[in-house]
């Protein structure tokens, strides 16, 4: 079993630009596609664990996901990088559509898409990190015994001044470029 580096999309790889339904909008930060290698040539697989609720608002079909994680795979692709398994959660209780309107173990801070791609892809969850600009993407971590990494991208300086209760990350850093510097010397 492979440790791996699970990565929120929205606000860690890439600019957040609310509810992103078109890949002419993706703004990929800089340091993503090196941070990518980074944590690829150090043994880690790579996994993007995104809440998608704009499919279940009725915002854009989940089709849009999926053309964004096509276009995703090629930029990165073009830099040398690879990301293994690529899940998200089109739920949300305010769904428009009844399909999507269910209390669902995927959507972060639950650990769903963490298992999901744990059993999938032979995971080490316990030896695994959760990085994102989230207090969820740490719950999640917790929720399944890997470390969590806050960055400050994103939604991430904000959340980064009113922790959640009761939860801490092991690191709270700049980006996800120090974050895969931190996970490489920490979780080896």
């Amino acid at each position: 079993m492979k440790p791996a580096v699970f990565l929120d999309r929205d606000g860690t790889l890439i600019d957040d630009v609310g509810f992103l339904d078109r890949v002419d909008d993706v703004a990929i930060y800089p340091w993503s596609v090196d941070a990518l290698r980074l944590l690829a040539r150090g043994g880690f697989a790579i996994v993007v664990i995104t809440n998608q609720s704009g499919v279940a608002r009725g915002l854009y079909p989940e089709s849009a996901v999926h053309d964004v994680h096509a276009h995703l795979t090629e930029a990165f692709g073009r830099g040398g990088a690879v990301v293994d398994g690529w899940y998200h959660c089109p739920h949300h209780a305010d769904a428009v559509d009844p399909a999507y309107r269910l209390d669902c173990d995927c959507r972060k801070p639950k650990p769903g898409m963490l298992t999901r791609a744990a059993a999938e892809l032979d995971l080490d969850l316990a030896r695994s990190v959760v990085v994102g600009d989230r207090w969820s993407d740490v719950a999640a971590a917790r929720a399944v015994g890997a470390a969590g990494v806050l960055v400050r991208t994103g939604v991430g300086a904000r959340e980064a001044q009113t922790p959640a209760a009761g939860l801490a990350a092991d690191a709270i850093l700049p980006s996800l470029a120090e974050a895969a510097s931190w996970i490489l010397r920490n979780r080896r």
